[in-house]
């Protein structure tokens, strides 16, 4: 399968402040705040759901295709997701913005100031799906992660139009985006990606029921933290798959997208759903067992090891043949 991933590029600056900012604030000059936090170090980190998916894909031994929009600044980070697996010759390149950036700021009692630079993100608008299609010889299935949200309005339409099926995956952007918005993306999907908030969230603001939303996609699959992952077809009693043991809970972010990275994966193998699901909840296993998003190693047998004490060695048979 061609799986094209479309989503945020971008790399978070992470600091860390060894006080309080609470004992920084004065109470009645709120109004007028002018503060420096002299810091004790950086951590500049790869990060963006598109990137992160691919890389995840790309470890798993698949070609992932990225689409999205970056700065000039981008080739480090190009090198780095190609000598991994990703084809990155769709990733747009602005000629005057950066790569959108995440700059945190985190004190002792683990309270955080940030601030989010969209940059070049708002420029993937202007891709043309079509492109990317013809370039690599037709697209299988299009991920529509979050992005700018005329990009992934645009890119749900032209899906649509040109007969491409997609995946929808609002993660962040749900809570920006209004109830004509959600349905708008979320009609005709293939496949409907949230977690269990979100997915309150969705029915809450599309005002569609949990069956309404499921009749109008083909299969809706809902992360459920350490709970695993449920996997709902209309007329098809719910798959629901389990998490691996973890040897420690090092660092959440970048699980979710790890998770799609293994489902994708299995499902360009030609799997079935639950043995797909398996592979994503391996694959999101060692992402959290590690601090950074893109920082994990899959070494073969060590995550074969692992899958089949999780899943059985039916399971891991069917799945070694792919990933060998």
């Amino acid at each position: 399968m061609r799986i094209a991933v479309t989503g945020s590029i971008a790399t978070d600056h992470l600091m860390t402040f060894p006080g309080r900012f609470a004992d920084q604030l004065v109470a009645d000059q709120l109004h007028t705040v002018s503060l420096s936090f002299l810091v004790d170090n950086l951590d500049v980190r790869r990060g963006g759901v598109g990137p992160n998916i691919c890389f995840g894909m790309g470890q798993l031994g698949s070609r992932p295709i990225l689409v999205g929009a970056a700065g000039y600044d981008f080739d480090e980070y190009r090198a780095w997701l190609d000598r991994h697996g990703v084809d990155t010759e769709s990733v747009r390149i602005s000629e005057v913005l950066h790569t959108a950036r995440f700059v945190c700021t985190t004190d002792s009692d683990h309270n955080q100031i940030g601030s989010f630079y969209t940059g070049a993100m708002s420029e993937a608008r202007l891709i043309e799906l079509k492109a990317v299609a013809d370039r690599v010889g037709g697209l299988d299935l299009v991920l529509i992660g979050a992005d700018d949200p005329e990009a992934m309005l645009r890119h749900t339409e032209e899906c649509r139009t040109r007969g491409i099926p997609f995946a929808a995956d609002f993660s962040q952007q749900i809570a920006r985006m209004d109830g004509e918005n959600i349905r708008t993306l979320m009609e005709g999907a293939t496949y409907l990606f949230s977690n269990e908030y979100e997915k309150g969230l969705i029915e809450s603001k599309s005002g569609w029921s949990d069956a309404e939303i499921l009749a109008k996609v083909g299969t809706r699959v809902t992360t459920l933290g350490s709970n695993g992952v449920k996997i709902e077809r209309v007329g098809e009693a719910p798959i629901v798959v389990g998490c691996p043991e973890e040897t420690a809970k090092v660092d959440p972010t970048g699980v979710g997208d790890a998770f799609r990275a293994g489902f994708l994966t299995g499902l360009g193998w030609g799997v079935g759903l639950e043995r797909a699901a398996q592979v994503g909840c391996m694959l999101a296993t060692l992402v959290i067992e590690t601090l950074g998003t893109q920082e994990y190693t899959l070494a073969r047998a060590h995550f074969m090891e692992r899958f089949t004490k999780a899943y059985g060695d039916e399971a891991a048979t069917e799945v070694k043949a792919h990933l060998a």
